[in-house]
């Protein structure tokens, strides 16, 4: 008897659309510059590389970005490192921005509509489905999974879902589902977050990613632009309505986490804070840590410099180069300082005399000379004067930084440049 071939995946008839345009304002002067997904994370890596880097793991080969404010530091990433997919090979990589393709005035005006308005892009490649991603979490996952999940319920949407504490649930969609996982009740953002029935402390939040068949999502999405009433998001509008005249089901983000193995939980972050921002990146630095990026069976693809390797100098009794428990990337040197439980992006430069404690540093940060750093993260290009003090004392931080209420001290160039002289 010949074997049975196995069953194409579904994600080879997939595309994946990713959202990116939220301006990201609580991370502060973070996102002065740069649109949320576009904020650098982990050393290497933005955060949109992640819903990217799932797409294409996961097997899908056509994907399509939406882009809105403050896009160009996220278009030229895209540009750089997302520019090897083919046409030939029946792939496709488009950026998306607001264009006021369907109307000269009207910009992106909710999630819905920033696929209603790209609609004629994504039907010319005729996907069977459509995967929507949140282009601004940090998390690894296998579409493919919740794809096969949303192909055996016959659902008209799928909704991924996590589990959180019911009071951290107020910046989600938060939803109610029955014994087989359909959702009864979908809530944006609600004041006071239903608990999940055999668990009232928690609640079942949206992720942000809905898969679609895409024919059932054009149609829907085409009612929902006639509809003056709607907001043309898919949290407030869409996923709701589908609630109460379709069939809407939850999958479990536990069934589709990749793990290597080590992890002890399933591991999903919203950085929307700098307090979670500088959290989710310093928890990088334990010994095994939650998120594993060194698994090579699930890369974090990105645009990678070309910089000469990581450098430590100078061997001397109280001038030593050296780091611990720290991620260090090409292009830093670390002169005779020590670095401890930090985060040191590319071509970062510490001089000497330096204590680097709790630091994020992301790109092209120099640190002067007997400079003493804990808890902070410091935006790209910023050069820190000589004996500068950042974390020892809340008062003087707080007046010429930006200190969260946690103790986490944002630091960019233009704070620096108004230090008196």
């Amino acid at each position: 008897m010949s074997p049975q071939p196995s069953p194409s995946p579904l994600a080879r008839h997939a595309m994946a659309y990713v959202l990116a345009g939220g301006r990201g304002s609580r991370l502060l002067e973070l996102t002065e510059r740069r649109v949320k997904p576009a904020v650098f994370f982990g050393a290497k890596s933005r955060i949109i590389d992640f819903a990217l880097s799932n797409a294409l793991n996961s097997g899908i080969r056509r994907i399509g970005v939406a882009t809105q404010y403050k896009a160009h530091s996220l278009i030229r990433h895209m540009q750089r490192g997302w520019n090897f997919m083919r046409a030939e090979r029946n792939e496709s990589f488009d950026i998306l921005p607001a264009s006021q393709r369907v109307s000269e005035n009207a910009w992106y005006s909710g999630t819905a509509d920033a696929v209603y308005q790209n609609l004629d892009i994504i039907e010319a490649y005729s996907p069977r489905y459509m995967v929507v991603l949140a282009g601004d979490h940090v998390y690894k996952m296998d579409y493919e999974v919740m794809l096969q999940q949303h192909e055996a319920s016959g659902a008209d949407v799928t909704v991924a879902c996590i589990e959180v504490p019911r009071m951290e649930a107020t910046g989600f969609g938060v939803m109610h589902v029955d014994a087989e996982d359909r959702i009864t009740a979908f809530l944006e953002k609600p004041a006071d977050p239903p608990g999940m029935p055999d668990k009232p402390d928690m609640a079942l939040a949206s992720m942000g990613i809905y898969v679609f068949d895409m024919a059932f999502l054009a149609e829907q999405l085409r009612r929902d632009a006639q509809d003056p009433a709607s907001s043309h998001d898919f949290g407030k509008d869409m996923v709701p309505y589908i609630v109460a005249n379709g069939r809407a089901m939850a999958h479990r983000f536990t069934d589709s986490c990749v793990t290597s193995g080590v992890e002890e939980e399933a591991y999903w972050r919203d950085v929307g804070t700098v307090d979670a921002y500088w959290q989710a990146n310093i928890d990088l630095t334990d010994v095994v840590p939650s998120l594993n990026l060194y698994d090579r069976d699930w890369p974090i693809w990105t645009h990678s410099e070309l910089t000469a390797p990581a450098k430590f100098v100078f061997d001397d009794d109280g001038r030593r180069g050296m780091a611990v428990d720290s991620l260090v990337a090409g292009g830093c040197i670390i002169s005779g300082s020590r670095v401890a439980r930090s985060l040191l992006s590319t071509n970062v430069r510490v001089n000497s005399f330096c204590d680097v404690q709790g630091a994020v540093l992301l790109p092209g940060v120099t640190i002067g000379r007997k400079v003493r750093l804990k808890n902070v993260v410091v935006d790209s290009g910023v050069r820190l004067p000589e004996g500068l003090v950042v974390g020892e004392d809340a008062e003087a931080d707080a007046r010429r930084f930006r200190r969260t209420a946690k103790g986490v001290t944002l630091i960019t160039q233009p704070m620096i440049d108004a230090l008196p002289g």
